[in-house]
């Protein structure tokens, strides 16, 4: 019987890990995370003793699971255990509203890799120096609902090194689409939050607004649609002092000005879903302010950058990995988001202000 664990599954589930894995072994304390405070669900084969276990992730906001782990006893194998547990999480994961299952595997354990291939999985990218012992992962990935396939521009995915780059990330990642010269690297991510920082923003660093985005976007040489709700400066409601609300306010004064001078167009109207995928399939690559509380739970104005779209979703890569909730960059890439979801959230503040960037190539 394949059922969901609960805490009294503990003690069987650490049992269970230590005897099928040598290295890279989930702790009891991340076993009872995973079981009472995760995003996750974890299901056990019972035949009166746990015999089996797989753990899927799921993440909030979008409609991505990901396997993080499946074992089977060693004195259980040869059953078909492994590929109960496996149907199971994709039932669990489609319960869940998922449209994508994803795992990692090591390019060693051919046993795992043909129990995924033979159920659908496709390998589509590999994670360098993945496992403890430096191993490479290989990366797979299945679709959960038939006749749903994106058609996704090869958007490469790059990873804000810190807190406050999610936009010059973003930027990168749509640039590099278009260009294969772009530098992806954190040199090129410091030197566009420097050219497109508000300078403050809440405590912290200040984060990179549309305006100066536009802008260093087009001193890369491409063409730049701006669509802004307002021209008012952008996150104003998240900064108590008034001497810092006035610098971010001379900022933006100081970037509109940029952008009158240039061949930047300026739209005072916020993007459709529909526009966007218009602008997507026009050979354009959006850039997206979002709210970040639907994923995160926590409220802090977001870039994310657009990388295709079918009937229901659109997919976004995320430059943010949380990995103290168990997150990789595996789970950040396409994202398949509702478009009616994406459309509540792709707006931040008391003020619902909006914000997105088109980026093209350059005409002659």
């Amino acid at each position: 019987m394949i059922r969901p664990a609960t805490l009294q599954d503990l003690d069987a589930l650490v049992v269970l890990e230590n005897r099928c894995f040598d290295i890279d072994r989930l702790s009891r304390r991340q076993f009872r995370y995973m079981l009472t405070r995760a995003n996750a669900v974890t299901l056990v084969a019972d035949d009166g003793a746990v015999r089996g276990y797989v753990l899927v992730l799921f993440h909030a906001g979008t409609s991505l699971a990901r396997m993080y782990s499946i074992a089977v006893d060693p004195t259980a194998r040869g059953r078909g255990l492994a590929a109960d547990l496996l149907a199971a999480a994709e039932v669990a994961a489609t319960q869940r509203g998922c449209v994508d299952m994803r795992l990692e595997v090591r390019p060693d354990n051919t046993g795992a890799i043909a129990l995924y291939e033979g159920h659908g999985y496709r390998r589509f990218g590999t994670f360098d120096d993945y496992y403890e012992d430096h191993m490479e992962a290989l990366r797979y990935e299945k679709r959960l609902i038939a006749n749903l396939r994106p058609d996704m521009v090869r958007v490469p995915y790059y990873e804000q090194t810190l807190d406050f780059t999610c936009g010059p990330a973003a930027l990168m990642m749509a640039m590099k689409a278009l260009d294969a010269n772009i530098e992806l690297s954190r040199r090129t991510e410091i030197r566009i939050w420097r050219e497109s920082t508000t300078v403050f923003m809440t405590s912290g660093h200040g984060g990179c607004g549309p305006q100066g985005l536009a802008l260093s976007a087009h001193s890369r040489g491409f063409d730049v649609d701006l669509y802004l709700s307002s021209r008012e400066a952008m996150f104003l409601d998240s900064v108590r002092s008034e001497e810092k609300r006035e610098v971010i306010r001379l900022v933006n004064e100081d970037f509109l000005g940029q952008i009158a001078e240039l061949p930047i167009r300026l739209f005072e109207a916020p993007l459709s879903v529909a526009e966007l995928q218009a602008g997507f399939e026009a050979g354009g690559i959006p850039l997206v302010l979002i709210s970040s509380y639907r994923i995160y739970r926590e409220k802090f104005p977001h870039w994310v950058v657009v990388t295709g779209f079918d009937e229901r979703f659109i997919y976004v890569h995320d430059p943010y990995v949380d990995y103290e909730k168990g997150k990789t960059r595996m789970d950040c890439i396409n994202m398949p988001i509702l478009k009616s979801d994406f459309e509540r959230m792709a707006r931040y503040g008391k003020s619902v202000q909006r914000a997105a960037i088109m980026i093209k190539k350059r005409k002659a």
